[in-house]
């Protein structure tokens, strides 16, 4: 049932977006102080009292996260209702494959074109350049997650999974490649700061797709142990039954 798959949805987003909040607040937020306090002493100027305390942006950032996570399961939840025997892999991969595409369409693929930077950098192009960019990269990974899965349904039929995978990995290489021509430098924090803020950022988003994957899984085997049969265990039975 559509409502049930919702509900999975929506109670996984919120254990992953807990998950994400405490990243946020315990080491996202102190990290972009840093930063913000690295940029005040490069320019040589006085660090301005924070005018929200660390404990409210803190709070802030943990209703933030479980927003996010509630947003991202419940359409996590719909999708896999929709898309459930269309993916491939078994129970916990299925979730895994839909997690996976998820995290490409809405940050993967687009950071590929535009990465996170720290508060305080200065970025090559303007926000309405960069907005229109990340929504056409948004538009390109989904395209290139359906093509990708096109791609593996028809190389399964009749070949290994190795090759089917070589298949579904297809479509994203001329993406990477043309990711090269756009411009990312930006300007701002030191170096090292700027990277351990991006980092995180990503590890934080894999880590937010992967707990609502999981817990998902654990939700739906908890209300039903017997399913989970896949595109793959179909295709396993059908070239059984044939041989």
């Amino acid at each position: 049932m559509l409502l049930d798959s919702l509900r999975r949805g929506v109670g996984a987003g919120a254990v992953a977006g807990v998950a994400y909040g405490a990243l946020l607040a315990l080491a996202i937020n102190p990290l972009v102080r840093h930063a913000e306090h690295a940029g005040h002493d490069h320019g040589h100027a006085h660090a301005a009292e924070p005018a929200v305390s660390a404990a409210t942006t803190a709070v802030a950032s943990v209703g933030g996260g479980v927003l996010w996570g509630l947003l991202l399961g419940a359409g996590f939840g719909v999708a896999y209702y929709l898309l459930e025997p269309a993916l491939p892999g078994g129970d916990a991969a299925t979730a895994s494959v839909l997690a996976a595409a998820g995290f490409l369409t809405i940050s993967g693929i687009p950071w590929l074109a535009l990465p996170p930077v720290a508060p305080g950098a200065e970025h090559a192009l303007d926000a309405g350049t960069r907005l229109a960019v990340y929504a056409g990269a948004m538009a390109i990974g989904a395209t290139a997650c359906a093509l990708s899965l096109l791609a593996y349904r028809r190389a399964r039929a009749d070949r290994s999974r190795i090759v089917a995978a070589t298949a579904a990995a297809a479509p994203f290489a001329p993406i990477a490649l043309a990711s090269l021509a756009v411009p990312t430098g930006t300007a701002g924090p030191p170096a090292a700061l700027a990277t351990a803020f991006r980092w995180l950022v990503v590890f934080g988003q894999v880590g937010l797709w992967a707990l609502l994957a999981g817990t998902f899984t654990a939700l739906r085997r908890r209300a039903d142990p017997d399913a989970g049969a896949t595109l793959d265990e179909f295709e396993d039975n059908r070239s059984t039954a044939g041989a």
